[in-house]
């Protein structure tokens, strides 16, 4: 990497942020497409946000992904939002010019990696479990594409709060959809540092596909869809769809998934 006055800085924004996988497939990418630019993280605290992304655009940064817990923060600070980040309620993207530009594309990484698995998603009788920031981009993407969505969390209220905004069905447990459910989502943060069991699953059937946001976690839920013979995935194609679509939204260049998804396996055979 060759770093100059002529360098483009790009990153990521969130707190805590070391653990990202961001920088590792968004360097590899622009090196394979022979753009001088950088990718680093920035952590930033909550009651800093404002303040960060002043100083991001005053020092000439380019554009920046944001993750938690500021996607939702960051819609009011931006001056301009695009349909789906309105709609979502949540921005994960920012682009600095004479404007700061916000937008989002979690949805977008969302649909894609699902549809490598469940191509077909129009009246799908669909569960997804949490009702937190990610679980938004999630409602949004499903009801694009004319999903049946059942919405369960362990604070009702919030549920009901987000069913308002995406005209979903909020359910007192889980059990009452999954053993009809084509496809069951989670959405929350367990598995992440502490886990459990967020319903049976011993209620999973087999070919039924589960989808997990996180990644690179041996998780219950996991253990659980892989013994019951359900399709499962993970998130790690989720986040390097959704972090392409902000590629190509800052640089106009076509990302290559390939190189990304390598990029990512390589530096993971390692870590493990």
């Amino acid at each position: 990497m060759k770093i100059s006055g002529r360098t483009a800085l790009y990153g990521v924004v969130g707190y805590p942020i070391s653990h990202s996988l961001s920088p590792i497939f968004q360097n590899r990418v622009f090196e394979h497409l022979g753009l001088n630019a950088v990718y680093v993280p920035f952590e930033v605290k909550p009651e800093n946000l404002k303040t960060a992304l002043e100083g991001l655009k005053a020092l000439g940064i380019k554009g920046v992904n944001v993750t938690i817990p500021h996607k939702e923060n960051v819609l009011e600070l931006v001056d301009y939002a695009d349909e789906h980040a309105k709609n979502i309620g949540a921005v994960n993207t920012v682009k600095f010019g004479d404007k700061t530009e916000g937008y989002n594309t979690d949805w977008v990484g969302f649909l894609k990696s699902l549809k490598e698995i469940l191509p077909e998603l129009k009246d799908k009788k669909v569960l997804v479990l949490g009702a937190g920031g990610s679980a938004r981009a999630v409602l949004y993407a499903l009801k694009q594409e004319g999903a049946q969505v059942f919405l369960w969390n362990r604070t009702k209220e919030k549920a009901k709060l987000l069913s308002q905004s995406f005209g979903v069905e909020v359910v007192e447990s889980p059990e009452e959809v999954v053993p009809t459910a084509d496809l069951i989502i989670n959405t929350t943060s367990v598995g992440l540092t502490e886990d459990y069991m967020l319903f049976d699953y011993s209620l999973i059937r087999e070919r039924q596909v589960v989808f997990e946001l996180l990644y690179n976690r041996q998780t219950l839920l996991k253990e659980w869809a892989e013994k019951r013979g359900a399709i499962y995935s993970d998130g790690l194609k989720m986040l390097v769809y959704q972090g392409l679509e902000s590629f190509r939204l800052w640089t106009g260049c076509e990302p290559s998934p390939k190189v990304a998804l390598q990029a990512l396996s390589g530096h993971l055979k390692l870590t493990l």
